[in-house]
């Protein structure tokens, strides 16, 4: 079901481009489900987009204490920037959110006592 929503959203994307802008051609796209709900996939293009995240299930607790299942996502995105430089993203997202590290992140000021 996923690879279906994030095959929808490429073609989305694609068909809302400029006609003047050129399509980038994938070069590679692999994706692997597993039954237990955990995932990886990965897919390059030929601009220079590189991209690769894996899918883990795992328990956590909520507000109330009670068990649940939750994805736990972590994965590396690269694309050249409108300056030619190609950027790197790692992040994970887990149930305390999506935190995201690389050169083009803004990093949040340190506190000072």
């Amino acid at each position: 079901m996923k690879m279906i929503i994030v095959a929808l959203a490429v073609v989305a994307v694609v068909a809302a481009a400029p006609a003047d802008v050129p399509v980038s051609q994938i070069l590679r796209s692999e994706f692997d489900q597993k039954p237990d709900g955990s995932y990886s996939y990965s897919y390059e293009t030929d601009n220079g987009i590189n991209i690769q995240a894996v899918g883990e299930i795992k328990q956590a607790v909520d507000e109330e204490n009670k068990p649940h299942d939750v994805v736990v996502v972590r994965g590396i995105y690269e694309y050249i920037n409108d300056q030619g430089k190609k950027e790197t993203i790692t992040y994970f997202a887990d149930e305390t959110g999506y935190h995201a590290e690389g050169e083009s992140i803004p990093k949040a000021p340190v506190a000072s006592r």
